[in-house]
């Protein structure tokens, strides 16, 4: 068993969510990341990322072994430490409220990070650290022992620890030791700021517990409501439509793309950024994800933040922003935490992101894409919106010829790069089923026209003869993972060949030993190599069903989806040596090809057995 002293593997974390901000807990009882009250607030709690950024840690004296899992359909975690002399179980979350709005999780949360201990079996001696650094670790908070806990103040920021036993206090910690036996219950309860007073919050016994039945009330009455996919993977599926429940932000129906920044590509490099904000780039796949997820209220929550934050933006004749903070910022800036080492020495750590101002063209196909997936929801738009989405493919229409960053971002010289055309090539495409909706019939035969024109320019540039498949860019023979969407999204047929021959190109060439793919292997000037990348190979097995090849779509569905945790939950990317977890986490993304890659084999599988009937 690990002696908590950071640096965890990745897949050793499981994810709390109040579906405000988020904590990460290591299977040896450390919370070692959290962010209060928001995703994107500075941590309270980022060992993760260096040594004396803060953590919670509860975990039995001397050596144990522990096993966890979410009970039920829920967010709520249970881990069993078995030690030499009893059995500890911990229970914990991020406190929601019950559920009795129903569809509404998230609205009554209190921010509290809750942790209920009980002595199963025997009796065990727990320690208990809590070492709160709030700013990213560099606040060290002075901590006061009061009537029902200890307030912790560092500078304006406070907050309240509700704890029923003593701590010795010092240098910013609390630290205690105490033995339970079978039968004995202590909860712990860690809130965000004050009372409207100024005065601390502390809750007895009895409201730990309560509000801890609550957050499971919640969460299970949410998974009972919303999810009801049946199909290959049910359990994978419900799983991941909870996670990206877990991964969205109440107040304006946003989804980060990972609750953490700066956790690597690879273990010591430089490629770490901060994913804790919402990419049009993932809208069309994210609705989709939530749709086959069951997830109808959250889809059109997170389609209206993406319309309402992006609309300002074409209204002033502006591009298209790729991407938004949580409560719609549009200026994320980057910068470097120096002081924080980064995980396994991944330096250096960002928060921000850079990419925020760059140019890729393929959102406006996204937001596009997005909306013809919501048509019943399009009927009740204001007449803005509906102009603002018709305004988005006239832009797509005007400027799909222009050299852009590409839908990975690179940090380099702007080029054609394939998936920015075909993404052009979808927003003309759905605005034109859509312009009934859209009340724009009469941009139709410019759209209709520059639909045909992106459609041949693909097929002449974007096919290279000396790769035998379609490639990264205009021009090019590097391939590229995003080339498999061209089936995916409508614009080829599933069994054309350049189809098929891009298909065997991407399994051949793009994969590592174990058949996971890589997002591309081109040289894109930034230093060190990365892992391969979950999505894509989950966009592999989605294309493949697509293309009848069920088999083969089911082999490669599953060899990702091995590399889910005992929990559930996906990274980013995969280490080509050792298999490790690698990025930040738990990536949305991932979960995201996941769910639709399952929909896709489903379907896919459906339409055999009722072909052979």
């Amino acid at each position: 068993m690990s002696n908590v002293q950071g640096n965890e593997p990745i897949a050793d974390y499981a994810l709390l969510s109040d579906c405000r901000s988020a904590a990460l807990v290591s299977a040896a009882g450390s919370v070692d990341w959290l962010c209060f009250p928001r995703f994107d607030s500075p941590s309270v709690f980022g060992r993760i990322l260096g040594q004396d950024a803060g953590f919670w840690s509860v975990r039995p004296a001397g050596k144990y072994r522990s096993t966890r899992r979410y009970l039920g359909p829920t967010m709520v975690l249970e881990t069993t430490h078995t030690a030499a002399d009893g059995r500890l179980s911990v229970t914990e979350a991020l406190a929601l409220g019950d559920g009795r709005r129903g569809h509404d999780l998230g609205a009554d949360s209190p921010g509290a990070l809750l942790r209920q201990l009980s002595c199963t079996e025997g009796s065990v001696e727990v320690d208990i650290v809590l070492s709160a650094r709030p700013d990213y670790g560099l606040s060290s908070p002075i901590l006061r022992a009061a009537d029902g806990g200890i307030v912790i103040s560092a500078g304006a920021a406070a907050a309240s620890f509700s704890a029923p036993v003593s701590f010795r206090l010092g240098q910013g910690t609390a630290r205690t030791r105490v033995t339970l036996r079978a039968g004995d219950v202590l909860g712990f309860a860690l809130h965000t700021g004050t009372r409207g007073n100024g005065d601390p919050v502390f809750w007895s016994q009895a409201e730990i517990a309560r509000r801890l039945g609550d957050t499971l009330q919640g969460w299970t009455s949410w998974s009972r409501l919303h999810q009801g996919y049946r199909g290959p993977w049910q359990e994978l599926v419900a799983g991941s439509g909870r996670v990206l429940q877990a991964l969205s932000f109440y107040p304006t129906g946003a989804i980060v793309a990972a609750p953490t920044t700066s956790l690597p590509e690879v273990s010591g490099g430089t490629r770490n950024w901060d994913y804790r904000y919402t990419w049009i780039r993932d809208a069309s796949m994210t609705l989709q994800a939530l749709w086959v997820a069951a997830c109808p209220d959250e889809a059109g929550k997170f389609f209206q933040f993406l319309a309402t934050a992006a609309a300002r933006q074409l209204a002033a004749g502006e591009e298209l922003q790729i991407m938004f903070g949580i409560g719609g910022e549009r200026e994320l800036p980057e910068r470097e935490l120096n002081h924080l080492p980064g995980w396994r020495a991944s330096a250096p750590v960002r928060v921000g992101n850079g990419a925020w101002n760059q140019r890729q063209l393929d959102v406006y196909g996204e937001l596009l894409d997005a909306a013809a997936r919501l048509p019943e929801y399009l009927a009740d738009l204001a007449p803005e919106t509906r102009r603002f989405l018709a305004d988005a493919a006239d832009a797509a229409a005007s400027r799909w010829q222009a050299a852009d960053h590409g839908i990975w971002e690179v940090r380099g010289e702007p080029r054609h790069y394939l998936h920015s055309k075909l993404m052009c090539w979808v927003a003309v495409d759905r605005a034109i089923s859509l312009a009934g909706l859209l009340q724009a019939a009469d941009r139709v035969p410019r759209w209709d026209a520059a639909r045909a024109r992106i459609a041949a320019s693909i097929r002449a540039e974007g096919w290279s003869d000396a790769a035998n498949a379609y490639t990264q860019a205009y021009g090019s023979v590097d391939l590229d993972a995003s080339a498999l969407l061209l089936s995916i999204t409508g614009f080829l047929p599933a069994d054309d060949p350049g189809v098929l021959a891009t298909l065997e190109a991407v399994e051949e060439r793009l994969t590592d030993r174990r058949g996971l793919v890589y997002r591309y292997l081109a040289d894109d000037g930034i230093p060190g190599e990365e892992g391969t990348f979950l999505l894509c190979t989950f966009w592999l097995a989605h294309a493949l069903a697509l293309a009848g090849r069920t088999d083969r779509a089911r082999a490669v569905f599953e060899r990702a989806a091995g590399f889910a945790t005992d929990l559930g939950l996906m990274s980013e990317e995969v280490a080509p040596g050792s298999g490790e977890l690698l990025g930040n986490f738990p990536q949305a993304f991932s979960h995201i090809g996941l769910i639709n890659a399952a929909w896709a084999i489903s379907e896919a599988e459906r339409r055999h057995l009722e072909a052979g009937t």
